[in-house]
């Protein structure tokens, strides 16, 4: 199938995965790997929004890396004040909103206003759509959208009766923004890792076995072409 011919998916949800086995590859500490990944996240925004993806939502770190060696931690925490800082001005040259999903209360308060700039930065600009997940779990996602939801009812703002997906969607971190249409996985792990549980009901998977430093627009391109093999028809069993 031709590039123009493709029926692009309006949001693509990806899961960064291999970046500590790229750089293990190339005989480099795992941060390394993490620092090319962070790098690649910037060429594929550019590359997806070229192909006429509206929306991109991509896992940078999920609420169990918090279990990972502490050095590794500090690392990517550094690495993500850094790379929040630098998307002020990469989210203005490529009119980017970008919006950041998860617990953010746990963050470092330097990460969190990082974070509240950012998003007050860009809220305004028209292109591309790009979430970051960060200190997010799908299972966390839900619990704190039940205990506000929860709130509002002994507040007397809702009433049960009134309570039904739109309404619970209100309350998750992707409120406003549409379900993906297709979910990417790189380095061939096929799970979802509490990754947008209630958002990918309906969602197309695919496993590539490349690692993400090395998922470039060719790549892509293949998972597009995947989406595009799939029968999208909701409600059939």
């Amino acid at each position: 199938m031709k590039q123009n011919e493709l029926q692009v998916p309006n949001h693509i949800a990806i899961i960064l995965d291999g970046n500590g086995r790229w750089a293990k590859k190339k005989k480099m500490p795992r941060n390394y790997g993490h620092i090319q990944g962070s790098k690649n996240v910037e060429k594929i925004c550019e590359e997806a929004y070229r192909l006429g993806v509206r929306y991109l939502t991509v896992y940078a770190f999920s609420t169990e890396n918090w279990k990972r060696p502490q050095e590794e931690i500090d690392a990517l925490m550094k690495l993500l004040q850094s790379y929040l800082e630098s998307s002020i001005k990469t989210s203005m040259k490529n009119n980017m909103r970008v919006r950041i999903i998860g617990d953010t209360s746990k963050l470092q308060e330097g990460l969190q206003k990082s974070i509240a700039e950012l998003e007050e930065a860009s809220k305004d600009n028209t292109g591309l759509n790009f979430q970051v997940a960060i200190n997010y779990g799908g299972r966390d996602e839900l619990l704190r959208a039940v205990r506000a939801l929860a709130k509002d009812v002994k507040e007397n703002k809702t009433s049960i009766d009134q309570i039904d997906e739109d309404t619970f969607e209100q309350y998750l971190d992707t409120r406003g923004i549409p379900e993906p249409d297709l979910l990417i996985r790189t380095s061939g792990e096929q799970r979802i890792s509490n990754f947008l549980l209630w958002q990918m009901a309906y969602t197309e998977f695919y496993f590539p076995e490349v690692l993400w430093p090395d998922f470039d627009k060719k790549e892509l391109i293949k998972a597009i072409e995947y989406y595009n093999s799939r029968s999208r028809r909701y409600g059939a069993v």
